[in-house]
């Protein structure tokens, strides 16, 4: 509950509030499941938003979206409002937008490929070390030859076309194998069956249709319809990477602001890291530390502190640890490492305490207004204001239409992009291999005909032709695909292309 220009998260014998100025600082909500991460949540994203500063986050269960609805009162809600003392509590709803990369239940979302780069499009494909190189041939010929890949059907011809001259490209380039070209391909039937089609294309999402507020200076809550997504757990947690890197490359640098910007949760985060490889994490981890300069407040949304890398994990200061759960000596393990993140209170031991927390009640450390840890208390956590259900379909049809978003997104643009510019070059290339046939054999009828009429002096022979137009075109080709474009793309951190 944001008041007196501070968010009140929890109460215990003292109450707990996060600093404003402290929120960009990044943040871990962890615990087992059901123990009140989603309640943690929404009461963060609610006083982000009274803030008047915007908030995205993804919703996995349909549970999220209750954020757009007034709360109820409940016998079980106002005993837990009296028994802190909460004073000033009252229900409200929330400005929410819906999205969905689908396009089904919100307004859809959609990159290019382009703009997702080879990095982490190689992960969305599953490819390993060296298909990851050939994948990023690709994109490097298409970047230097300025030809944006919008959709699918672009970067299944720039593959296409990248195989068909592998040859001339190894100099500049390296090798690049029929094999791996096939695995590629392979593996793009396989993201379309996934639905990737919906995923890229245009209009592409512009990042600052989500830092919006409204006229009354309340923060938009852009909630991701994700329970479809989330079935392809790949897909899910490199969209959403993804969305932070175009934060990341869209923003200026701000300093310390007195708020952030905006506020990133990245719910079920165990799913960014897993199985990631050692150069994606050094990317995500340097993504963290930089953006927090640019006014992006990032907070990983887990079961343990265990599942984020150290690396990251340490630049989490803002800290909400909800109960854990310890049968074995491996959870004992992650208590303990838990337990030793906090500053430690002396008025309780915060390793015991972990196991015994009740519902919604955490173990919560939030920066100071000198940026160092405070000492951890053991609270309760605020109930949300807004309603603690799922919202039903024909209010959130209300909801998108009533946008001032709505149809901004809903038409696809299929303007000029690699596929067709490949298409009139492979065009060319054909029709430069008919041309030179035809030219072969008018030269070779006029040779028969020279013969039989003894035109020829003797001795002499006919004139050895010139390089061929087959050999022009195919040498050329890869330097003039690009030209209808005209510039060299520059790319990001996380590959995607550089807004500035």
């Amino acid at each position: 509950m944001y008041t007196n220009n501070r968010i009140l998260a929890a109460k215990s014998s003292v109450p707990v509030y996060l600093l404003p100025k402290m929120a960009n600082r990044h943040g871990l909500i962890a615990g087992a499941t059901g123990t009140g991460k989603t309640v943690t949540l929404k009461v963060l994203a609610e006083s982000f938003s009274d803030m008047g500063v915007p908030v995205f986050l993804a919703d996995v269960k349909g549970d999220l979206a209750g954020l757009a609805v007034e709360g109820t009162p409940n016998p079980k809600l106002d005993e837990r409002i009296k028994k802190l003392g909460i004073e000033g509590f009252s229900f409200k709803s929330y400005p929410v937008r819906f999205w969905d990369l689908f396009g089904e239940n919100g307004h859809p979302v959609r990159t290019t490929i382009s703009d997702m780069g080879s990095l982490l499009l190689g992960r969305m494909l599953g490819l390993n070390e060296t298909q990851a190189g050939v994948l990023n041939i690709v994109f490097r010929v298409a970047d230097d030859n300025g030809l944006l890949l919008l959709d699918l059907k672009d970067l299944r011809a720039m593959i296409q076309y990248v195989g068909d001259h592998a040859k001339e490209l190894t100099t500049d380039y390296g090798n690049v194998s029929s094999q791996t070209i096939g695995t590629i391909l392979r593996g793009l039937l396989t993201l379309e069956d996934q639905g990737g089609a919906h995923f890229f294309g245009e209009p592409a999402l512009d990042i600052f249709d989500w830092m919006q507020a409204t006229s009354a200076g309340k923060g938009y809550v852009n909630i991701l319809h994700s329970t479809k997504l989330y079935l392809t757990p790949v897909l899910y947690s490199t969209f959403l990477l993804w969305m932070l890197s175009e934060l990341f490359e869209v923003l200026p640098e701000a300093g310390d602001l007195d708020m952030p910007k905006m506020v990133f949760f990245f719910d079920e985060a165990h799913l960014l890291f897993e199985d990631a490889p050692k150069a994606l994490l050094d990317k995500i981890e340097q993504v963290v530390r930089l953006i927090r300069s640019k006014g992006v407040g990032v907070y990983f949304v887990t079961q343990t502190p265990a599942d984020i890398p150290q690396d990251v994990l340490g630049q989490l200061g803002n800290r909400v640890q909800h109960a854990l759960r310890a049968f074995t000596p491996a959870d004992r393990k992650f208590v303990k490492a838990a337990a030793q993140s906090f500053r430690a209170n002396p008025a309780f031991s915060t390793e015991t305490a972990i196991t015994e927390l009740a519902t919604g009640e955490a173990l919560i450390s939030f920066l100071e207004a000198d940026g160092k840890p405070a000492v951890v208390e053991r609270a309760f956590v605020l109930p949300p204001q807004s309603s603690f259900s799922a919202i039903d379909d024909a209010t959130r049809s209300r909801i998108i239409a009533s946008s001032n978003l709505a149809g901004k997104y809903d038409r696809v643009v299929d303007r000029e992009s690699a596929c067709e510019i490949l298409t009139k070059k492979v065009k060319q290339e054909q029709d430069a291999v008919q041309q030179e046939q035809e030219r072969i054999l008018k030269q070779r009828e006029f040779e028969k005909n020279d013969r039989m009429n003894a035109r020829r002096p003797h001795g002499t022979t006919a004139p050895r032709p010139g390089k061929s137009m087959l050999e022009k075109a195919a040498g050329s080709a890869v330097t003039t695909i690009g030209r209808e474009v005209g510039r060299q793309l520059i790319r990001g951190i996380l590959g995607s292309l550089s807004k500035r």
